[in-house]
């Protein structure tokens, strides 16, 4: 019998086929004591455990590249944690085993993030994962993984951690469900990558019987339990219907009466240029710079390592806009020679801009590689910083930007509500805005946008956070300045059309979702743009944000 569940959807496309289950490997080590004498050896096995696993995080980052690649490196940095391993030598020399002692050091470190308001959650699903991973190896069983399979599935699972969405075949993972995640957590942002369809946050997901088949539609979150051929057949054709528009979809983003949107990309690094330039991206609007400085969590990279590396992304793009963001270190992101080790909340602490105003010279030293890196090119560099929440934040960082001789444009990313309400006030200090949709809106709502028990406040249709865009939106108006949108926001190719009806300037999102935004854009006028937006923000919920749009946009 056919049922219908719904999720969140966050890739799109649609996936048919029997549901495989993500396979889980660690139990939970016995707890016996060892005599003194093995504790060195203990320890010993341990740090080796630890060492395999972290090189093969990197080893896997190093296969799939781009955002992965910085996940898995983040994941790896987490697994040789000094803190964790002297406390695992500690557990250790008063009687435990390897396994045990690692089993509950990362425990007591996994309540320690809980504690700080659940604003690492998201942190402690990677921290499971690395537990599980060196627990694994110690006790020598198989670890956890995606199921071994000849034929194409659909994976099911609790959530994915990083390790395993970054190297998914898409010859056999059809798609993914969880029962966990939200629209921009890190798995629905390398599915979007991979172009998997993929729905998170579906209550019961877990109850989905082995072999059952079910039909995912990655665009609308529903799940169509035991399809009929019918329903099948529906879903078959619309997909071709899709893939046919994204065929026919070719030439710069823009409304169908002409109205220019440029559309941009998301990159995390020279791996993921190639993909944006056959998406037919119109430059980058988010360069992710982070990928540099996770390699090596305890000093800076070299200026001319920098350099070397922020021209192969400004070569792809000649006479392109490349708007790199600068190091954005903190919270989720931490690096032992940058961030405190003690803050109680760093997602609202000294995180982005704050920690590079805390230490000028990395900075200065990431500037001046920029502009070097943009010498004798014929690209358009924009260069914009994170989490600015004022006026004076702009100034430090425009300062910080002409002290370096960097001939580019500076802007200020809106990630903090303080910023979008004095928009024009930071706009006498920057040339451009552009808006981080998924922190502005964990910052909005007080919602982690890891935590899929409040996915629904991370929904990037909730009108409050609409209101804010349009704030941002018409204050770069009245500056005669741009303001752009580089969040996930921007690959829902309906909630394109709503942001271009805000007043948003440009788009920018994963390559794999251009063609569907540049599609869908090409239908509608901008003043159809216009109306679902006026039609979204006079609703009181994401879902009749999102119908009241869909509505006016198909003539309803």
């Amino acid at each position: 019998m056919e049922t219908t569940l719904r999720g969140v959807g966050v890739s799109h496309g649609v996936a048919i086929g029997e549901v495989r289950h993500m396979g889980t490997a660690v139990l939970e080590p016995p707890a016996k004591q060892i005599p003194a004498e093995e504790a060195e050896r203990e320890q010993g096995r341990a740090r080796k455990a630890v060492e395999a696993v972290a090189a093969d995080l990197i080893a896997r980052g190093n296969l799939a590249g781009g955002e992965a690649q910085a996940v898995l490196e983040a994941q790896a940095m987490m697994a040789q944690d000094p803190e964790l391993m002297a406390d695992v030598d500690r557990r250790i020399a008063v009687g435990s085993t390897a396994e045990r002692a690692v089993y509950d050091a990362f425990a007591a470190y996994r309540e320690l993030l809980a504690g700080a308001g659940e604003y690492l959650a998201g942190r402690v699903a990677d921290l499971d994962d690395v537990r599980n991973r060196i627990v694994a190896r110690l006790l020598g069983v198989p670890m956890p993984g995606v199921p071994d399979s000849d034929e194409p599935y659909v994976l099911v699972a609790r959530d994915l951690a990083p390790a395993d969405t970054a190297l998914l075949d898409p010859t056999l993972v059809l798609g993914f469900v969880t029962e966990e995640g939200g629209p921009t957590s890190h798995s629905a942002i390398l599915a979007r990558a991979l172009g998997v369809p993929a729905v998170v946050a579906l209550p019961g997901a877990g109850e989905l019987a082995e072999g059952t088949m079910i039909a995912v539609d990655g665009s609308t979150g529903e799940i169509f339990v035991n399809p009929s051929e019918d329903k099948k057949a529906q879903l078959e054709a619309a997909a071709a219907e899709r893939k046919a528009a994204l065929s026919a979809s070719t030439g710069p983003g823009a409304t169908a009466d002409g109205h220019k949107v440029p559309l941009l990309a998301n990159v995390g690094g020279p791996v993921d240029v190639p993909a944006a330039v056959e998406a037919g991206a119109e430059g980058v609007g988010l360069f992710r710079t982070e990928f540099l400085f996770l390699d090596d969590s305890k000093n800076a990279p070299s200026e001319e390592k920098q350099v070397e590396a922020y021209r192969q992304v400004l070569e792809a793009f000649p006479e392109g806009r490349v708007v790199v963001r600068v190091l954005d270190a903190g919270a989720d992101k931490p690096l032992d020679f940058l961030t405190p080790a003690d803050e109680p909340n760093p997602a609202l602490g000294v995180r982005g801009l704050r920690t590079l105003l805390d230490h000028p010279e990395v900075l200065r030293t990431q500037l001046t590689a920029l502009a070097k890196a943009a010498e004798g090119l014929p690209v358009y560099l924009e260069v914009m910083a994170p989490m600015v929440a004022d006026r004076a934040d702009a100034k430090a960082f425009a300062d910080a930007c002409r002290a370096a001789g960097l001939q580019a444009k500076f802007g200020a990313m809106v990630e903090i509500p303080s910023a979008a309400l004095r928009a024009r006030s930071i706009l006498q200090e920057v040339e451009f805005l552009s808006l981080g949709t998924n922190d502005l809106a964990q910052y909005t709502f007080a919602a982690d946008r890891q935590v899929g028990a409040v996915s629904r406040l991370q929904d990037p249709w909730q009108p409050a956070l609409l209101d804010l865009v349009a704030l941002s939106a018409e204050a770069a108006k009245a500056e005669g300045k741009s303001c752009g949108v580089c969040g996930e926001a921007a690959s829902d190719p309906l909630l394109a059309c709503v942001l271009t009806g805000l007043g948003v300037t440009s788009l920018s999102m994963g390559a794999a979702s251009i063609p569907y935004v540049r599609a869908t854009l090409a239908k509608y006028t901008l003043a159809q743009c216009e109306r679902a937006a006026a039609a979204a923000r006079a609703a009181d919920s994401a879902e009749e944000a999102r119908n009241a749009a869909q509505a006016v946009l198909s003539g309803e």
